[in-house]
């Protein structure tokens, strides 16, 4: 991964949605976005708010239960799995991810459960929730997202 990874502060829940809505943009068809932290740390509540700016509207429910949700934008299909439930790695490879990968933007909670099946040029968000209840979510990609992620 990169030497210089991007890390970010968010006090409350609009500096979440405020983030969301500078990333979204940089989107693009083949993207995997990697979702790593602790439960209630905000990774399912960064990818609402990535899909609203991606111009999604209605009901954006969490993957836990479904294992992937996707959504159609303008410019391509967003599918978001959930892969914490999976029994093993495996498992990936039937819920379709390898599809969702070709044809559109993929985002991917606990990818460490299937880590063998992740494109090695993913982008990982890394988040942590504080004592305080603010969180701190780190962007660390390749050269080509380091290059992507400094145009926010």
């Amino acid at each position: 991964m990169a030497q210089n990874p991007f890390v970010f502060s968010l006090s409350d829940i609009d500096a979440t949605a405020d983030l969301a809505a500078r990333f979204a943009p940089l989107l693009k068809r083949g993207d995997v976005v990697l979702l790593k932290g602790d439960l209630g740390a905000g990774k399912t509540a960064f990818v609402r708010f990535t899909l609203r700016a991606l111009g999604i509207e209605g009901e954006v429910p969490s993957p836990t239960f479904t294992l992937v949700q996707t959504y159609d934008t303008p410019a391509f299909s967003v599918a978001h799995f959930d892969l914490y439930r999976l029994k093993t790695p495996e498992e990936v490879e039937e819920i379709g991810f390898d599809e969702a990968c070709a044809d559109g933007v993929v985002f991917a909670e606990w990818p460490e459960k299937a880590r063998a099946f992740m494109p090695r040029q993913a982008l990982t968000l890394h988040f942590v929730l504080g004592a305080d209840g603010a969180r701190q979510v780190t962007m660390d990609g390749d050269d080509a997202w380091q290059r992507r992620l400094g145009a926010m």
